[in-house]
């Protein structure tokens, strides 16, 4: 279920590659001989390297950042940072760490557009092409591990490889931390972070008692449930809180550290817990009032007590710090209200 963009970033080197040929043949066609004096070329040579002198800005020192994939030479403190990943930009706009280029789908996060539109963020959309990478001059790029073209994508700026689901949000925190050169605000925010769930998860328990929690988005072939670590609220509502499932939801996207499973509209009974978070699934074009209009699910007893709260599919799926402190209001209001 997580967007690759290994066939968009396949399509991204071609087009450097196609530059890099254009710039020179550029090269080779300049006149070989000039009337312009020493001092005319000095300042044109002066002119023609202040993009790369800009670029390097705050970053001439470099460090060692141990990544998911092995050691890599990164800016000390980077300044232009572009953001392949989606799930990852939240982290960076948490920490105040300048991103110059986002996917689309981290653009139209409600949690966090605004933050990203005030700095100027480029929305590079979900197939970017290799003229806005190059124009932005990063001097960080980060993306999935395993992602094609890597070594090309290196010849523009140090890339970090991020090995999805490997860490925590917390613990990525702390590594963005590390990456960025923001260890102490990372921390900061887990503590802060820490100390919001002490002050609400005893409210919480006592309003949900012994009822069990679902997260459920219908799609084309059927239902998804979610569990703790695939957003949509499950890192609070199963991690924080320590909410139970369903047994077999507990059990199939839970339990076996997998984060989802999927399952058929007939046996959806038995996932559906005594209070629901839903939203359609964005990933695909099913009509989900396939679902949402069947008997199963009006009959469902969350659904006749009113207990069923609506997700955002556009934003509640990211887990990032900024939209986890969205979600914690929204969650922990919801589950307040229920009698």
């Amino acid at each position: 279920m997580l967007r690759r963009s290994n066939f968009m970033l396949l399509l991204i080197l071609s087009a450097l590659l196609l530059l890099s040929a254009c710039g020179q043949q550029a090269a080779s066609t300049e006149p070989a001989a000039s009337t312009a004096t020493a001092a005319d070329k000095q300042a044109s040579t002066d002119e023609a390297a202040k993009p790369a002198e800009e670029t390097a800005a705050g970053s001439a020192e470099t460090v060692t950042y141990k990544s998911d994939v092995g050691d890599v030479e990164v800016p000390a403190d980077p300044q232009r940072i572009i953001d392949l990943t989606s799930f990852t930009t939240g982290y960076f706009v948490a920490l105040d760490a300048p991103v110059v280029g986002a996917l689309s789908g981290a653009m139209n996060n409600k949690y966090i557009n605004e933050q990203l539109k005030a700095e100027g963020t480029t929305d590079l959309g979900e197939l970017p092409t290799a003229e806005p990478i190059l124009n932005l001059k990063p001097d960080l790029i980060v993306v999935y591990k395993g992602t094609d073209g890597i070594d090309q994508l290196s010849t523009i700026a140090p890339v970090v490889q991020l090995e999805y689901g490997k860490h925590n949000y917390k613990d990525l925190m702390l590594e963005i931390g590390k990456l960025t050169n923001r260890e102490e605000a990372a921390q900061d925010w887990v503590k802060k972070w820490e100390a919001k769930i002490a002050e609400v998860k005893p409210q919480v328990l006592a309003a949900v008692g012994d009822r069990t929690v679902s997260i459920l988005n219908p799609y084309a072939k059927g239902v998804y449930v979610f569990g703790h670590n695939y957003g949509r609220g499950g890192e609070i509502l199963y991690g924080e809180f320590g909410l139970k499932a369903p047994t077999k939801a507990q059990a199939e996207a839970i339990d076996s550290g997998k984060g989802t499973a999927s399952i058929s509209l007939e046996v959806l009974p038995e996932y559906a817990g005594d209070i629901i978070f839903t939203s359609p699934w964005s990933g695909d074009d099913g009509d989900p009032e396939v679902v949402y209009g069947n008997s199963l699910w009006k009959n469902l007893p969350a659904v006749k007590a009113g207990h069923v709260f609506q997700l955002d599919p556009t934003s509640d799926t990211y887990n990032d710090p900024v939209t986890l402190e969205g979600q914690l209001k929204f969650l922990t209001d919801s589950l307040l209200s229920v009698k």
